[in-house]
């Protein structure tokens, strides 16, 4: 790929987001009707492709719980409010009530409160309990203290979600969390990840992953490129993971490893645009934080809002715009792209001829800019 001269001693690939590409109509149009967004990770099966992302403001157990009734996956934060505190409401009061001067330092108040290994199992218990696929997600610093009350909660899908998620992560003062070990003895399929690059993805998808999330920098609530420098547009990094679970397919004899696209999806045409990328999959924040049923209340942040030393996040104000449902199957409010996103997704499809997921990832698209 050709590279752009950034000045005489620095050189750089050009890098595409959601809103630099759009996809291009083909030969055939289809119904919407006979359109499926059914796929499946390791034994579960979905109807649709949303996972929600594991932020306080987007995924209660009950939003869980309804957003897995409704054909998608629900992951809970296990580091959250959620298994922080019994009854989290006032905490959630604090932080949707307080003012932008005072949000960082009640975010860092609410989350000082210890993790509680035996709420992590009444909130496991509470989704497998409902009849849905229980899912989970936990930050690599976390994960070597509660991966075990977590497993025997009887977890369905283990997600490990950091930031940034290497394969390799080397450390003078502790012993870092071995990946490929701890995927080997785990009796359940683990998605991790944030990746950006086909590199750090190839080494992923060794560890055993079922599944990898892609995203890095971006998302409504992070300010990672503004905080530290970095970011990788999410066309460009969902479409070079896209060529590492190809390559890996092929080095690995046939085993396939799911890419899920895993942040600056706020609107149905940026859902559209990432499976047209190469994802499988959608961990969408934002757009469901939206909804009525919320516990952010029209609010959403993220783990990186309240870190302790160096805040890469904010709460920003999404606003409520309606109840889950409607958020994912209609009818749509406006012409924003905030409302009806199965819909868009399967007018997508449909417009441009296409009626299987993995068939839609071969779409041809464009750069607008």
């Amino acid at each position: 790929m050709s590279e752009i001269e950034i000045g005489r001693n620095k050189r750089g690939r050009r890098g595409y987001s959601f809103d630099d590409v759009a996809v291009v109509p083909s030969r055939r149009t289809r119904d919407p009707e006979d359109v499926s967004t059914a796929w499946q990770v390791d034994a579960y099966h979905f109807d649709i492709p949303i996972f929600s992302a594991p932020m306080d403001s987007v995924v209660s157990p009950e939003v869980a719980i309804a957003l897995g009734r409704a054909g998608g996956l629900g992951v809970l934060d296990l580091e959250g409010l959620w298994t922080r505190y019994e009854d989290p409401t006032p905490q959630l009061d604090r932080i949707t009530s307080a003012t932008e001067d005072e949000v960082v330092g009640v975010l860092r108040e609410a989350y000082e409160e210890p993790i509680k290994p035996e709420l992590i199992t009444e909130r496991i218990r509470q989704l497998r309990e409902a009849g849905v696929t229980a899912a989970g997600s936990l930050s690599p610093q976390r994960t070597q203290e509660h991966w075990r009350t977590v497993v025997d909660a009887g977890v369905d899908l283990f997600f490990i979600r950091g930031t940034t998620v290497s394969a390799e992560h080397v450390s003078s003062g502790r012993e870092p969390l071995n990946l490929k070990r701890f995927i080997y003895e785990l009796d359940v399929p683990v998605i991790v990840g944030g990746c950006a690059t086909y590199t750090a993805a190839l080494h992923l998808m060794r560890t055993g992953a079922a599944g990898v999330l892609v995203g890095f920098g971006g998302g409504a609530s992070h300010t990672t490129r503004e905080t530290l420098g970095i970011q990788v547009p999410l066309a460009t990094a969902v479409a070079d993971v896209a060529a590492a679970r190809r390559d890996y397919m092929d080095e690995s004899g046939g085993r396939y490893v799911h890419v899920i696209a895993d942040g600056g999806l706020g609107r149905s045409g940026d859902l559209v645009k990432a499976i047209a990328c190469g994802a499988d999959g959608l961990m969408v924040g934002a757009a469901l934080a939206r909804a009525e049923e919320a516990p952010g209340r029209g609010y959403h942040w993220g783990s990186e809002a309240h870190h302790p030393t160096l805040p890469r996040g904010h709460r920003v104000e999404v606003s409520t715009v309606a109840p889950l449902d409607q958020i994912l199957f209609g009818p749509g409010l406006s012409a924003e792209g905030m409302t009806n996103l199965v819909g868009a997704l399967r007018h997508a499809m449909a417009t441009t001829g296409y009626t299987e997921l993995k068939e839609f990832q071969r779409i041809e698209v464009v750069t607008t800019r």
